[in-house]
């Protein structure tokens, strides 16, 4: 099922659960989540607005310079793995905010973490890490 304001998309399971994505804050998702509860209940369901929780954010970002992938990730081996005949970015881990990051060469950089705080800290944690690894402009 899909709303257009919010602009969000539900996956309604036939145990009840239902899965909202597509929202832009937490606040949107929560507000989509109520609207479509309402909208189940004038079609004559008997739904019941409980145990809402955001269980995943992704966010993007662009760093201002390009990324070295191979050097970056011999500098952070432990946690961080680069498959180029796979997927063409970074694989980077971090087990303590239960963040993972996909770091491309252009400096584009994919973030899913399970709230926005610990998306924001993944972001400021991984910024020295690849500004030693940047591409120089000649």
């Amino acid at each position: 099922m899909k709303l257009r304001k919010p602009r969000i998309t539900a996956t309604i399971w036939s145990s009840g659960k239902i899965i909202c994505t597509g929202a832009t804050s937490e606040e949107e998702a929560k507000f989509g989540a109520r609207r479509l509860a309402r909208s189940l209940q004038k079609l004559g369901f008997q739904v019941i607005f409980t145990d809402f929780k955001v269980v995943n954010v992704l966010a993007v970002c662009n760093m201002p310079f390009e990324i070295r992938l191979p050097e970056f990730t011999k500098n952070n081996r432990p946690h961080a793995s680069y498959e180029p005949e796979l997927h063409p970015a970074v694989c980077y881990r971090i087990k303590s905010l239960r963040a993972t990051l996909q770091i491309f060469s252009t400096g584009s950089i994919t973030v899913t973490g399970p709230n926005v705080k610990a998306v924001a800290t993944a972001v400021e944690q991984i910024y020295p890490f690849v500004f030693e690894s940047r591409k120089e402009i000649l």
